[in-house]
């Protein structure tokens, strides 16, 4: 009965985490690029409650007597599926359909990716730059700002659907201009550390990033502007989730009651 109490409250921590998770997607329904996480469970150590494995004719016995000792919560994961395309009122917002992210740099100087494309147009100490929503300029093939001409006029820059600038020549015909936006792809784009502002970092579980112009063997993921990718929550799923999740919570808590009370009858037996 001991056991069971320490079963149950294990199950209650797990669906607590469950329940934070799931509440973070449906308050990141409305972020721009956010991707929706999932916490993943797994059963914890067993024991043996019957250490002999045949029976008094020595005959094997074609089970093994086990009982868990509860669960634990073993990752949250992202889910990197896209998301819907929504047109926006700024053409400097950028959508991706596929599966690359955009580089930014940081305030601590560090390269960050997302699927957050608000942009705009930022003004500092090397000129005119597309920048996040965060100040953060956002990096170009070379992994460098993406900084434009100080006699361009911003208003006639376009972009193609990879992400090269193109600025019209004498002739009013619009032109490469040799400035793309960088896009990367990691391996395991799940195992990228979190952060705040939709960002996310390298890791050695993520792999390390792979610049699609660089790569050939990788799909070329496409720059939609005047777009920008919603968040990939379903709201019935999480829903369904949080209610499941409810219930498991529920579940656990009448076991730790039941092991209470099965305590406090053989206490009473005492008397």
């Amino acid at each position: 009965m001991m056991r069971a109490l320490w079963t149950g409250a294990s199950g209650m921590i797990s669906q607590q985490t469950s329940l934070d998770t799931i509440s973070n997607n449906l308050s990141n329904i409305n972020t721009a690029g956010y991707k929706k996480e999932n916490a993943q469970f797994s059963s914890l150590l067993y024991s043996k409650i019957q250490s002999k494995v045949t029976d008094s004719e020595g005959k094997v016995k074609p089970v093994i007597g086990q009982v868990g000792s509860g669960v634990r919560v073993t990752g949250i994961v992202s889910s990197f599926t896209q998301g819907t395309l929504q047109e926006s009122n700024n053409d400097w917002d950028l959508a991706i359909s596929g599966n690359g992210l955009f580089s930014v740099r940081d305030s601590d100087g560090n390269t960050a990716y997302t699927r957050n494309g608000s942009f705009h147009i930022a003004i500092g100490a090397e000129g005119v730059t597309l920048a996040s929503a965060d100040g953060y300029p956002v990096l170009n093939t070379k992994g460098q700002p993406v900084v434009f001409n100080n006699n361009w006029d911003i208003s006639k820059v376009t972009m193609d659907e990879y992400g090269n600038l193109m600025y019209p020549d004498a002739n009013n015909i619009a032109q490469r201009t040799g400035i793309q936006i960088g896009l990367t792809q990691f391996v395991n784009p799940a195992g990228l550390e979190k952060a705040g502002g939709s960002l996310f970092y390298e890791t050695e579980s993520s792999g390390a990033p792979l610049k699609e112009v660089e790569n050939n063997n990788l799909k070329q993921s496409k720059i939609h502007t005047g777009y920008l990718e919603a968040s990939n929550v379903q709201t019935a799923d999480e829903i369904v989730n949080l209610i499941v999740t409810q219930r498991a919570y529920e579940m656990n808590s009448k076991v730790i009651t039941a092991a209470d009370e099965m305590l406090q009858q053989a206490n009473n037996l005492r008397r």
